[in-house]
């Protein structure tokens, strides 16, 4: 299993910079929504849906919600800080529904279509970011600098929690986890943080900031990782499917993305980092 990780990762990071630094804005925009249609389309597994008629309209469904959305944001129509801002509180929402799990679980496990819709407040808002950060001055190398750390974390979560994990994260979730392994992630992101913020020749007042929202997006990664967990234990499924070797599904690898993205494109709205 820990190969076919390896291996998948080696086939994986050069075509994600290839991506980054050489798509046209098209192009990237294209790319990036055809990679959440295809998250769209593993969560419609996760919501229970059996017959493909039934996939098949939920994804078609999250195409024009994404078109609409992202027609609206694009143009302004919707200020961007207006929509991460509510991201924001759906993820503390989501935040309690993984604390309280199973408990109270009744009103969504049951209804497809409450799971229909949190897969598109899981999985828009993550798209929508995406093209936010790349689209800005430097905004590559932010993007970069963001899959490097999430990535980043989660392996040396990985890592750390199998060799001193005892005390379990969220154990009704995701048993595998560990608060050591918790705290491994956040300690190497630091350290990332700390590099990248000297690389880039930052000032240093800026420095407590830029890592306190290293931190906070770290932390709320792994909110999306144990978000989608629960999501999978509900349906009774291991992954959320097969595309990648060592990995499961794609939503599998995009999990903790997906509520990071969202809060690091907020965090640096308030700080100012972007120009629109």
């Amino acid at each position: 299993m820990l190969m076919q990780r390896i291996i998948t990762a080696i086939i994986l990071i050069p075509i994600t910079l290839l991506i980054l630094f050489y798509s046209s804005p098209y192009i990237f925009f294209l790319v990036t929504l055809l990679v959440s249609l295809a998250a769209a389309w593993e969560w419609s597994n996760l919501m229970g849906l059996k017959k493909m008629s039934g996939r098949v309209i939920y994804l078609l469904l999250s195409g024009i919600i994404y078109y609409w959305v992202s027609y609206n944001i694009f143009n302004t129509t919707i200020p961007v800080t207006l929509l991460f801002a509510l991201t924001f509180v759906w993820w503390l929402f989501a935040t309690a529904l993984i604390v309280t799990y199973p408990r109270g679980s009744e009103w969504w496990s049951n209804s497809i279509t409450v799971r229909g819709i949190m897969g598109l407040l899981v999985l828009v808002p993550c798209w929508i970011g995406i093209n936010v950060i790349w689209n800005q001055r430097d905004g590559v190398y932010m993007l970069l600098f963001l899959f490097v750390l999430i990535w980043g974390a989660d392996s040396a979560a990985y890592f750390v929690g199998r060799k001193w994990g005892k005390d379990k994260l969220a154990p009704l979730v995701s048993p595998g986890k560990s608060q050591q392994g918790l705290y491994g992630a956040l300690i190497f992101s630091s350290l990332i943080a700390l590099i990248a913020l000297y690389m880039s020749h930052t000032p240093f007042i800026l420095w407590p900031w830029a890592i306190a929202l290293s931190l906070i997006t770290v932390i709320f990664s792994v909110i999306g990782d144990l978000f989608e967990s629960m999501m999978k234990r509900q349906a009774g499924l291991k992954d959320s499917g097969k595309l990648l070797p060592g990995h499961g599904g794609l939503l599998d690898r995009i999990d903790s993305l997906t509520a990071a993205v969202p809060v690091f494109v907020l965090g640096g709205l308030l700080l100012g980092m972007y120009l629109n």
